[in-house]
């Protein structure tokens, strides 16, 4: 079975391997209970032990389901002071402000650190995820930010032509800035360093006062969609995400 993001197949199993984990027994005791019909695979009587199936397979034991994985896609406003991750001892999480009975299956595509706003995409679909935030694929994440120290021109040119940063060893690669007015710009990444875009303005002693996504590939955070709130992706989204 094909993703419908990026033609990347789904990761595979086979059913008797499956079965015997879940009932606890062998492959062997498995063939007999094929040839029994008694396993069902998306609603069609398994009848072979070599079948493929996948995490979004629905699969039945004599008339029980026993997996039945629905893929989920959500977006939601992420506000500052809040911590991109399942699980934190000090701050609330994204998943703290979701509502949802699969919450706990989701996982995040591409954190935004604790004082950075906006555009966080959450899924059970690890393709999905991967073909966001591959760097090969150069997916496009673009920022509004805010400045303590008024903007020039040459902040321009130095974005594009990448930076070096020795603690790692890297240069990143070209970014496109925009000045807004004297204090703002619009840069659009496509990669994800740690603490990238203040490190790139720190060379500039301009430290970063407010930083907010607002697109993902083209997935738009929407201005209706308020500050720690989320909704699911329409199927356009999901599968147009990439740029």
């Amino acid at each position: 079975m094909l993703n419908n993001f990026g033609n990347k197949p789904l990761s595979t199993s086979r059913i008797d391997k499956f079965i015997a984990n879940y009932l606890s027994i062998n492959r062997k005791q498995v063939r007999l209970l094929v040839a029994q019909q008694r396993v069902v695979i998306d609603g069609d009587i398994a009848t072979s032990v070599d079948q493929l199936i996948n995490k979004f397979s629905v699969i039945a034991f004599d008339g029980q389901i026993i997996q039945n994985h629905s893929a989920h896609y959500l977006m939601l406003h992420k506000p500052v002071g809040v911590v991109c991750a399942t699980k934190d001892q000090q701050h609330n999480t994204v998943i703290d402000l979701i509502n949802e009975p699969y919450k706990h299956e989701l996982h995040i595509v591409g954190r935004l650190d604790l004082n950075t706003s906006g555009l966080v995409l959450l899924t059970n679909d690890s393709r999905w995820s991967e073909a966001l935030t591959d760097p090969k694929h150069k997916v496009e994440k673009h920022y509004r930010v805010s400045l303590a120290n008024k903007l020039t021109a040459e902040y321009i040119d130095a974005f594009n032509d990448g930076m070096y940063f020795g603690f790692e060893d890297i240069t990143t690669q070209p970014a496109k800035l925009t000045i807004l007015d004297d204090y703002r710009a619009h840069v659009v990444l496509t990669e994800g360093k740690y603490h990238q875009i203040k490190r790139m303005f720190g060379r500039f002693r301009n430290p970063v006062v407010a930083l907010h996504r607002q697109k993902v590939g083209n997935i738009v955070l929407p201005e209706s969609l308020a500050s720690g709130d989320y909704r699911p992706l329409s199927q356009d989204e999901i599968l147009r995400a990439k740029a």
